[in-house]
């Protein structure tokens, strides 16, 4: 009896060993764009207005902007 149960806990620690064998890669699927950030996706009814796509300066500027007056809860609580 005893023989039997360390061999069924041999046999399921082998079976858990060769089972971690057969994991599949998980990258990152779908398109990968390689243009910049900035060059925008053409026209959206999520673009801001006055950014113009493709222009580079626009771009830090509206980041800027944004960072100070959108996602700043500093500015945002005191001009409450």
């Amino acid at each position: 009896m005893k023989y039997l149960i360390i061999r069924t806990a041999g046999a399921m620690a082998i079976g858990m060993a060769l089972g971690a064998c057969g994991d599949k890669p998980q990258g990152m699927g779908g398109v990968r764009s390689d243009s910049a950030p900035y060059t925008g996706v053409g026209k959206s009814q999520y673009q801001q207005p006055g950014w113009k796509a493709g222009d580079k300066n626009s771009w830090e500027q509206q980041l800027k902007v944004r960072a100070q007056y959108g996602q700043n809860d500093y500015s945002r609580v005191a001009s409450q």
